[in-house]
Protein backbone atom coordinates (compact mmCIF):
# COMPACT_ATOMS: atom_id res chain seq x y z
CA UNK A 1 0.00 0.00 0.00
CA UNK A 2 1.24 3.21 -1.00
CA UNK A 3 1.87 6.04 1.50
CA UNK A 4 -1.55 8.57 0.28
CA UNK A 5 -3.58 5.41 -0.02
CA UNK A 6 -2.79 4.65 3.83
CA UNK A 7 -3.39 8.52 4.23
CA UNK A 8 -6.49 8.27 2.48
CA UNK A 9 -7.66 5.13 4.46
CA UNK A 10 -6.66 6.46 7.67
CA UNK A 11 -8.80 9.53 6.70
CA UNK A 12 -11.60 7.24 6.08
CA UNK A 13 -11.37 5.95 9.12
CA UNK A 14 -11.43 8.93 10.99
CA UNK A 15 -14.28 10.21 9.15
CA UNK A 16 -16.40 7.09 10.06
CA UNK A 17 -15.18 7.28 13.86
CA UNK A 18 -16.67 10.79 13.76
CA UNK A 19 -19.90 10.01 11.35
CA UNK A 20 -20.51 14.06 9.72
CA UNK A 21 -23.34 14.20 7.90
CA UNK A 22 -21.92 17.09 6.12
CA UNK A 23 -17.80 17.10 5.72
CA UNK A 24 -15.77 20.22 4.13
CA UNK A 25 -12.76 18.71 3.22
CA UNK A 26 -9.26 21.21 3.07
CA UNK A 27 -5.62 20.13 1.28
CA UNK A 28 -7.87 18.10 -1.74
CA UNK A 29 -6.57 18.13 -5.17
CA UNK A 30 -8.95 19.19 -7.59
CA UNK A 31 -10.07 17.69 -11.26
CA UNK A 32 -12.60 18.86 -13.15
CA UNK A 33 -14.82 15.63 -13.46
CA UNK A 34 -14.66 15.58 -9.62
CA UNK A 35 -13.59 12.03 -10.04
CA UNK A 36 -11.19 12.21 -7.08
CA UNK A 37 -13.85 13.28 -4.84
CA UNK A 38 -16.35 10.68 -6.35
CA UNK A 39 -13.73 7.95 -5.44
CA UNK A 40 -12.94 9.04 -2.07
CA UNK A 41 -16.62 9.10 -1.40
CA UNK A 42 -16.81 5.54 -2.89
CA UNK A 43 -13.98 4.77 -0.43
CA UNK A 44 -16.07 6.43 2.59
CA UNK A 45 -19.07 4.45 1.94
CA UNK A 46 -17.22 1.03 2.44
CA UNK A 47 -17.32 1.94 6.08
CA UNK A 48 -19.73 4.75 6.76
CA UNK A 49 -23.25 6.11 5.28
CA UNK A 50 -22.98 7.42 1.81
CA UNK A 51 -22.03 11.01 0.86
CA UNK A 52 -24.13 10.83 -2.55
CA UNK A 53 -24.02 14.94 -2.78
CA UNK A 54 -20.67 16.21 -3.47
CA UNK A 55 -19.42 19.66 -4.25
CA UNK A 56 -16.12 21.40 -5.33
CA UNK A 57 -14.65 24.16 -8.22
CA UNK A 58 -11.61 24.92 -9.42
CA UNK A 59 -9.33 26.62 -6.07
CA UNK A 60 -6.99 29.33 -7.04
CA UNK A 61 -4.23 26.97 -5.76
CA UNK A 62 -1.86 26.61 -9.03
CA UNK A 63 -3.48 28.64 -11.14
CA UNK A 64 -0.59 29.68 -13.23
CA UNK A 65 -0.52 33.89 -13.72
CA UNK A 66 2.73 34.46 -16.30
CA UNK A 67 3.75 37.10 -13.61
CA UNK A 68 6.48 37.33 -10.62
CA UNK A 69 4.11 37.18 -7.83
CA UNK A 70 6.48 36.84 -4.73
CA UNK A 71 8.98 38.97 -6.17
CA UNK A 72 11.75 36.57 -6.43
CA UNK A 73 12.96 37.89 -9.79
CA UNK A 74 11.75 34.30 -11.31
CA UNK A 75 8.72 33.18 -13.00
CA UNK A 76 7.01 29.69 -13.04
CA UNK A 77 7.27 28.72 -9.15
CA UNK A 78 4.75 27.78 -7.35
CA UNK A 79 4.50 31.09 -5.61
CA UNK A 80 3.61 32.78 -8.96
CA UNK A 81 0.58 31.28 -8.95
CA UNK A 82 -2.82 33.19 -7.70
CA UNK A 83 -1.99 30.50 -4.64
CA UNK A 84 0.74 28.93 -3.61
CA UNK A 85 0.61 25.39 -5.83
CA UNK A 86 3.10 23.25 -7.68
CA UNK A 87 0.31 22.24 -10.32
CA UNK A 88 -3.21 23.37 -11.36
CA UNK A 89 -5.94 22.33 -8.25
CA UNK A 90 -3.72 21.48 -5.87
CA UNK A 91 -4.80 21.47 -2.23
CA UNK A 92 -8.18 22.38 -3.50
CA UNK A 93 -11.41 22.77 -0.65
CA UNK A 94 -14.35 20.10 -1.46
CA UNK A 95 -17.62 18.67 0.14
CA UNK A 96 -19.36 15.77 0.50
CA UNK A 97 -22.73 15.68 1.98
CA UNK A 98 -25.93 13.39 3.00
CA UNK A 99 -27.95 15.82 1.80
CA UNK A 100 -28.85 17.94 -1.09
CA UNK A 101 -26.60 20.70 -2.34
CA UNK A 102 -27.99 24.45 -3.53
CA UNK A 103 -25.41 24.42 -6.12
CA UNK A 104 -27.36 27.40 -8.07
CA UNK A 105 -27.83 29.32 -4.78
CA UNK A 106 -23.37 29.30 -4.37
CA UNK A 107 -22.09 32.25 -3.87
CA UNK A 108 -18.46 32.24 -5.14
CA UNK A 109 -15.82 34.75 -4.07
CA UNK A 110 -13.05 33.33 -5.35
CA UNK A 111 -12.29 35.61 -8.10
CA UNK A 112 -12.42 39.04 -5.85
CA UNK A 113 -9.21 41.00 -6.94
CA UNK A 114 -7.52 41.83 -3.67
CA UNK A 115 -6.92 45.13 -4.71
CA UNK A 116 -10.88 45.29 -4.78
CA UNK A 117 -11.66 43.89 -1.47
CA UNK A 118 -12.77 46.71 1.07
CA UNK A 119 -10.13 48.11 3.50
CA UNK A 120 -7.29 45.68 1.96
CA UNK A 121 -3.98 45.53 3.56
CA UNK A 122 -2.23 45.40 0.12
CA UNK A 123 1.82 45.00 0.75
CA UNK A 124 4.29 47.64 -0.32
CA UNK A 125 8.01 47.98 -0.61
CA UNK A 126 9.91 50.07 1.58
CA UNK A 127 9.70 52.90 -0.54
CA UNK A 128 6.05 52.16 -0.23
CA UNK A 129 5.40 51.19 -4.18
CA UNK A 130 3.37 47.96 -4.56
CA UNK A 131 4.96 44.66 -3.66
CA UNK A 132 6.29 42.96 -5.58
CA UNK A 133 4.94 45.30 -8.80
CA UNK A 134 1.86 46.98 -9.49
CA UNK A 135 1.03 44.37 -12.63
CA UNK A 136 1.27 41.49 -10.04
CA UNK A 137 -1.38 43.27 -7.58
CA UNK A 138 -3.43 43.71 -10.54
CA UNK A 139 -4.01 40.12 -11.11
CA UNK A 140 -3.38 39.17 -7.72
CA UNK A 141 -7.07 37.36 -6.62
CA UNK A 142 -7.35 37.66 -2.74
CA UNK A 143 -8.28 33.91 -2.30
CA UNK A 144 -5.32 31.98 -1.96
CA UNK A 145 -7.89 28.64 -2.21
CA UNK A 146 -11.52 29.84 -2.30
CA UNK A 147 -14.53 31.39 -0.99
CA UNK A 148 -17.51 30.31 -1.22
CA UNK A 149 -21.10 31.05 0.60
CA UNK A 150 -22.65 27.55 -0.49
CA UNK A 151 -26.17 26.83 1.00
CA UNK A 152 -27.40 22.58 1.80
CA UNK A 153 -30.50 22.05 2.39
CA UNK A 154 -31.35 19.90 5.33
CA UNK A 155 -34.20 18.49 6.73
CA UNK A 156 -35.08 20.75 9.02
CA UNK A 157 -34.59 23.97 6.64
CA UNK A 158 -31.79 25.32 4.35
CA UNK A 159 -28.28 25.79 5.95
CA UNK A 160 -25.40 27.64 4.43
CA UNK A 161 -21.81 27.08 4.72
CA UNK A 162 -18.98 29.86 4.29
CA UNK A 163 -15.77 27.79 3.19
CA UNK A 164 -12.24 29.05 2.62
CA UNK A 165 -8.35 28.07 3.63
CA UNK A 166 -6.27 31.08 3.70
CA UNK A 167 -2.56 31.62 3.43
CA UNK A 168 -0.44 30.97 6.44
CA UNK A 169 0.66 34.50 7.41
CA UNK A 170 4.28 33.28 7.23
CA UNK A 171 6.91 32.69 4.46
CA UNK A 172 7.49 36.46 3.43
CA UNK A 173 9.57 39.10 4.14
CA UNK A 174 9.32 42.63 5.70
CA UNK A 175 6.77 43.74 3.46
CA UNK A 176 4.26 40.74 5.20
CA UNK A 177 2.71 39.77 1.98
CA UNK A 178 1.31 36.54 3.37
CA UNK A 179 0.60 38.12 6.97
CA UNK A 180 -1.12 41.05 5.05
CA UNK A 181 -3.08 38.38 2.76
CA UNK A 182 -4.28 36.11 5.77
CA UNK A 183 -6.24 38.67 7.29
CA UNK A 184 -7.99 39.95 4.40
CA UNK A 185 -9.04 36.31 3.57
CA UNK A 186 -10.43 35.61 7.40
CA UNK A 187 -11.55 39.19 7.10
CA UNK A 188 -13.91 38.58 3.77
CA UNK A 189 -16.32 36.64 6.03
CA UNK A 190 -16.84 39.84 8.25
CA UNK A 191 -17.61 42.16 5.49
CA UNK A 192 -20.07 39.44 4.05
CA UNK A 193 -22.38 38.17 7.23
CA UNK A 194 -22.40 42.02 7.82
CA UNK A 195 -23.85 42.50 4.61
CA UNK A 196 -20.59 44.29 2.68
CA UNK A 197 -19.71 42.04 0.19
CA UNK A 198 -22.55 39.69 -1.97
CA UNK A 199 -25.61 39.01 0.16
CA UNK A 200 -25.11 37.82 3.54
CA UNK A 201 -26.81 34.09 4.58
CA UNK A 202 -30.68 34.95 5.48
CA UNK A 203 -30.92 32.42 7.78
CA UNK A 204 -28.96 30.28 9.87
CA UNK A 205 -24.94 29.27 8.78
CA UNK A 206 -21.68 27.81 9.94
CA UNK A 207 -18.40 29.67 9.17
CA UNK A 208 -16.44 26.22 7.94
CA UNK A 209 -12.77 27.32 7.56
CA UNK A 210 -9.02 27.16 7.56
CA UNK A 211 -7.87 30.40 8.91
CA UNK A 212 -4.21 29.12 9.23
CA UNK A 213 -4.02 31.75 12.48
CA UNK A 214 -4.11 30.91 15.97
CA UNK A 215 -6.41 33.57 18.06
CA UNK A 216 -2.95 33.41 20.43
CA UNK A 217 0.08 31.79 19.22
CA UNK A 218 2.24 32.16 16.12
CA UNK A 219 2.55 34.23 13.90
CA UNK A 220 0.02 36.58 12.00
CA UNK A 221 -2.98 39.68 12.32
CA UNK A 222 -4.55 37.90 15.12
CA UNK A 223 -6.88 41.15 15.31
CA UNK A 224 -9.13 39.60 13.14
CA UNK A 225 -9.84 36.00 14.57
CA UNK A 226 -10.39 37.96 17.48
CA UNK A 227 -13.35 40.04 15.52
CA UNK A 228 -14.71 36.60 14.29
CA UNK A 229 -14.71 34.76 17.48
CA UNK A 230 -16.62 37.61 19.53
CA UNK A 231 -19.07 38.43 16.73
CA UNK A 232 -22.28 38.65 17.86
CA UNK A 233 -23.37 37.17 14.54
CA UNK A 234 -21.27 34.15 15.57
CA UNK A 235 -20.62 31.86 18.33
CA UNK A 236 -17.68 29.44 19.27
CA UNK A 237 -18.36 26.34 20.75
CA UNK A 238 -14.75 25.48 21.74
CA UNK A 239 -14.39 22.51 20.71
CA UNK A 240 -11.67 20.76 22.46
CA UNK A 241 -9.85 17.04 23.17
CA UNK A 242 -7.57 15.34 25.04
CA UNK A 243 -4.45 14.64 22.34
CA UNK A 244 -4.58 18.69 21.77
CA UNK A 245 -4.17 18.56 26.02
CA UNK A 246 -1.67 16.22 26.60
CA UNK A 247 0.54 18.13 24.15
CA UNK A 248 0.64 21.31 25.44
CA UNK A 249 4.06 23.11 26.03
CA UNK A 250 5.19 26.26 28.21
CA UNK A 251 5.62 28.24 25.93
CA UNK A 252 1.96 27.90 24.64
CA UNK A 253 -0.48 31.33 25.28
CA UNK A 254 -3.50 29.78 24.57
CA UNK A 255 -5.76 27.01 25.58
CA UNK A 256 -3.81 24.30 24.37
CA UNK A 257 -6.82 21.96 24.67
CA UNK A 258 -8.34 23.76 21.45
CA UNK A 259 -5.42 22.88 18.94
CA UNK A 260 -6.43 21.40 15.69
CA UNK A 261 -2.98 21.28 13.75
CA UNK A 262 0.03 18.64 15.37
CA UNK A 263 3.07 20.86 14.07
CA UNK A 264 6.75 20.01 15.44
CA UNK A 265 7.87 22.65 18.19
CA UNK A 266 10.90 25.24 17.27
CA UNK A 267 14.11 24.38 18.02
CA UNK A 268 17.48 25.93 17.24
CA UNK A 269 17.49 23.44 14.51
CA UNK A 270 14.51 23.30 13.15
CA UNK A 271 11.11 25.60 11.81
CA UNK A 272 8.09 24.85 13.51
CA UNK A 273 5.74 26.90 14.58
CA UNK A 274 4.24 24.42 17.59
CA UNK A 275 0.44 22.84 18.02
CA UNK A 276 -1.99 25.37 17.48
CA UNK A 277 -5.44 26.06 16.75
CA UNK A 278 -6.42 27.08 12.96
CA UNK A 279 -9.13 25.37 11.69
CA UNK A 280 -12.62 26.38 12.84
CA UNK A 281 -16.42 25.52 13.00
CA UNK A 282 -18.22 28.72 14.06
CA UNK A 283 -22.24 28.76 13.73
CA UNK A 284 -24.19 31.49 13.95
CA UNK A 285 -25.69 32.60 17.10
CA UNK A 286 -29.07 31.27 16.33
CA UNK A 287 -27.65 27.70 16.07
CA UNK A 288 -28.28 25.66 18.85
CA UNK A 289 -24.61 23.37 19.83
CA UNK A 290 -25.72 20.39 21.28
CA UNK A 291 -21.81 19.05 21.73
CA UNK A 292 -18.01 19.84 19.85
CA UNK A 293 -15.43 18.30 19.37
CA UNK A 294 -11.65 17.77 17.60
CA UNK A 295 -10.98 14.04 17.12
CA UNK A 296 -7.49 13.90 18.27
CA UNK A 297 -7.26 11.16 20.75
CA UNK A 298 -4.86 10.81 23.84
CA UNK A 299 -1.60 9.27 23.65
CA UNK A 300 -2.59 6.16 25.37
CA UNK A 301 -5.92 5.65 23.02
CA UNK A 302 -6.08 3.04 20.58
CA UNK A 303 -6.86 5.15 17.80
CA UNK A 304 -4.06 8.51 18.72
CA UNK A 305 -1.93 6.24 15.92
CA UNK A 306 -4.86 6.94 13.18
CA UNK A 307 -5.65 10.23 13.78
CA UNK A 308 -1.58 11.07 13.18
CA UNK A 309 -1.75 9.24 9.92
CA UNK A 310 -4.67 10.87 8.49
CA UNK A 311 -3.41 14.34 8.53
CA UNK A 312 -1.57 17.08 10.86
CA UNK A 313 -4.58 18.92 10.64
CA UNK A 314 -7.43 17.21 13.06
CA UNK A 315 -11.24 16.31 12.46
CA UNK A 316 -13.48 19.37 14.04
CA UNK A 317 -16.61 18.48 14.51
CA UNK A 318 -20.02 19.93 15.79
CA UNK A 319 -23.75 18.78 16.46
CA UNK A 320 -26.57 21.23 15.47
CA UNK A 321 -29.80 22.03 15.49
CA UNK A 322 -31.51 24.73 13.34
CA UNK A 323 -33.55 27.00 15.05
Amino acid sequence: MSRKEAQARAARDVITRTDPDILVLSDFDYDAELSALRAFADLLAETAAPYPYAFARRPNTGWATGLDMDGDGRLGGPRDSQGFGYFAGQGGLAVLSRFPIDEPHLQDFSALLWRDFPEALLPTDASGAPFPSDAALAAQRLSTTAHWSLPVTLSSGPLTLLISQATPPVFDGAEDRNGKRNHDENALWLHHIEGRLGTPPSGPFVLAFGANLDPADGAGRREVMQALLTHPQLQDPRPKSQGAASAATPAHLGDPALDTADWAEPTADTFGPGNMRVDFLLPSADVTVSAAGVFWPAPTSADHALALAASRHRLVWIDIKLP
